[in-house]
């Protein structure tokens, strides 16, 4: 049996180390003035971002050179959700009423991109999308006369509407967070979860790629538009973390972090939280016990306990939108003004 009297001296010592590795900042040149808040980290060298006025970023040397790939004919769109497979496949996902939600796909690296959905549902506000694995993924849109609307693909060509033979309906203005792209998530080849604020912050869920689905309350902040959970994750099938707050209160740290280990059934309240609203989150994909990064437009902070405690980390970066992480632990961190940060992967301690 491990001796968990030194766990404490551990942590302490994660904490130090962490903190000088998350030191290792890297602002980089993206080249553009947009607001960014999709970003999709494939691997050390690859990563993809997005953003207002039509931007599609991508680098493949590591950020050295960030090249804009823009979407020929969506100069007015915003591309708030970006997933990336290589260098040469990705998806991005513009949100807006009607037809302002689009779907595009390029498979030559952005030179040339395939509109795959464009919404027809004037009431609908596509948020984000998430993916199982090149060709299954799932979409959703804020909730319309009571009821989320979901996309689904098959294929990765084509998208058409998923209807649940099982889905609880939605509170009054009840909706997701487009702040991130990450208000949606998917784990393993069937489970998926998305997140929600305005009259209360729930949390649902799927195991069959989205035909059933249940939903847990949860004690982030809520009761007002601005309020609720802006992005949520997940490392195991029991394992998963949400982070939000109020948007328009970005130092208001109360209620804006919570974890699970079962599945999403139950969410606890962090006992130490974050500094303030917190609209993306993500895990350092090769560490063990997990490392999360959550970023906010006041700061930025970490967990090594599975989002039960957060600390700060110290080294400001300016206001911050979004972060993802590659399979080898390289990231990137993207928010306004064509922000772009790498946070190489940290020694083994």
């Amino acid at each position: 049996m491990a001796n968990t009297s030194l766990w404490p001296i551990r942590l302490a010592v994660i904490f130090v180390c962490l903190q000088s590795a998350f030191g290792q900042w890297q602002p980089q040149q993206s080249g553009s003035d947009a607001q960014l808040r999709g970003v999709s980290a494939v691997s050390s060298r690859v990563a993809w971002a997005s953003g207002t006025k039509g931007t599609v970023l991508r680098t493949v040397d590591g950020g050295k050179h960030w090249a804009q790939v823009n979407v020929s004919g969506a100069e007015k769109l915003d591309f708030r959700d970006i997933e990336a497979f290589d260098e040469q496949t990705a998806f991005v996902l513009s949100i807006g009423p009607g037809e302002q939600s689009r779907i595009y796909k390029t498979t030559d690296g952005g030179v040339n991109w395939q509109l795959e959905f464009t919404n027809h549902e004037p009431k609908a506000f596509y948020d984000c999308f998430a993916f199982w694995d090149r060709t299954h993924g799932i979409a959703l849109s804020d909730s319309v006369d009571g009821q989320f609307l979901l996309l689904s693909t098959s294929d990765g060509k084509s998208w058409s509407p998923l209807h649940p033979t099982q889905l609880p309906a939605a509170l009054k203005d009840e909706g997701a967070f487009a702040a991130s792209g990450s208000c949606l998530t998917t784990f393993g080849k069937n489970d998926v979860w998305f997140a929600t604020g305005g009259p209360a912050a729930r949390v649902f869920h799927s195991s069959d790629r989205g035909q059933t689905w249940t939903v847990a309350e949860t004690p982030i902040l809520s009761g007002q538009p601005s309020q609720g959970i802006f992005s949520i994750a997940f490392w195991s099938r029991n394992d998963g973390v949400i982070v939000g707050g109020d948007y328009k209160e970005p130092t208001r740290a109360e209620k804006n972090a919570a974890y699970t280990t079962d599945g999403g059934k139950t969410w606890t309240l962090a006992t130490k939280l974050p500094g303030g609203y917190r609209s993306g989150v993500a895990r350092r994909k090769d560490w063990s016990p997990p490392i999360l990064v959550a970023v906010g437009i006041n700061g930025m902070d970490f967990s090594v306990d599975g989002g039960r405690n957060w600390s700060p980390i110290t080294s400001s970066q300016g206001e911050l939108n979004s972060v993802s992480f590659s399979p080898n632990s390289d990231g990137w961190l993207v928010g306004p003004a064509g922000r772009i940060i790498l946070d190489t992967k940290p020694p083994k301690m």
